[in-house]
């Protein structure tokens, strides 16, 4: 039994929904995939604020339609596809999902798109590559604290510096 015109609306606009919210869009070949897999697979995107949505490609296009931002999806819209919408974390929910292909050895991510850019696999490989935020932020922390350090001994020499100046100049002008 086919889905009724209300049901298809509803899920058109949870659609809608989750794209406003969403930074960025990953379009899987789902294909073969059990249910077991996928549930593993939305699990693993909960931790970076990832949603993991299967639907036919004519209700993605419906929910994309007249949205500038999402509008550049339509080209990956083939075949049976998941879409993998992420709020927040965009490198932790690649790795998740990289992740995941490398445990399943199946589902290619036919591409995506962040900011109305279409990504290729090689874009979603090398954002996957990135650090993740924790660690740049502990990069980061660590250069400042290196600064702040040498800062601190620098300014501290200066007075010493000079003092030990005097002291010279004064041994000088006694002998």
């Amino acid at each position: 039994m086919g889905r009724t015109l209300e049901s298809k609306q509803q899920i058109v606009e949870e659609l809608k929904g989750l794209l406003a919210e969403a930074e960025m869009a990953l379009v899987l070949d789902f294909k073969g995939l059990t249910i077991k897999e996928m549930s593993d697979l939305r699990t693993r995107l909960q931790a970076s604020n990832g949603v993991c949505k299967v639907t036919k490609n004519t209700l993605m296009r419906r929910a994309i339609d007249g949205d500038t931002i999402w509008s550049n999806l339509d080209p990956l819209l083939t075949g049976t596809n998941a879409f993998v919408l992420v709020k927040g974390d965009i490198g932790g929910a690649v790795k998740a999902v990289q992740s995941f292909q490398k445990d399943a050895k199946k589902s290619e991510v036919k591409g995506g798109l962040f900011e109305g850019q279409l990504l290729t696999e090689a874009d979603i490989k090398a954002i996957g590559d990135l650090p993740s935020k924790e660690v740049l932020m502990a990069q980061i922390a660590g250069a400042i604290n290196g600064l702040a350090t040498k800062l601190a001994v620098g300014i501290k020499e200066v007075p010493s510096g000079l003092a030990r100046a005097l002291q010279q100049h004064a041994d000088s002008g006694e002998g």
